[in-house]
């Protein structure tokens, strides 16, 4: 159903939706959904993440690389880094994020 929601959210929003999907003990998992040309805005990440496309395709940009990842490919964000993500077509993706101990 997350899925779902951040679907239909998408289609009434001019920002990209993200909603948590599960949480775990040492891990969330985050459902990120993207119009074509919508931009998520420099963050950084301080635990260990990994972006999986699942449908569209999206362009990573960090201080050291530019990326573009297709459906059913993953990148591994690096730790610490600024980064944003933009949508180059209308995409679905996963977040997956780890705890440090």
């Amino acid at each position: 159903m997350i899925i779902k929601e951040a679907l239909a959210e998408l289609a009434v929003t001019t920002s990209p939706v993200a909603k948590i999907m599960h949480t775990g003990i040492a891990f969330n998992v985050i459902v990120l959904a993207f119009k074509k040309d919508m931009v998520l805005n420099e963050h950084i990440t301080i635990v260990p993440t990994k972006l999986i496309v699942i449908d569209g395709k999206i362009k990573f940009t960090s201080t050291d690389m530019q990326k573009t990842i297709d459906k059913y490919e993953e990148l591994e964000i690096p730790l610490e880094e600024i980064y944003s993500l933009e949508a180059l077509k209308d995409s679905l993706c996963l977040l997956i994020q780890g705890y440090r101990n």
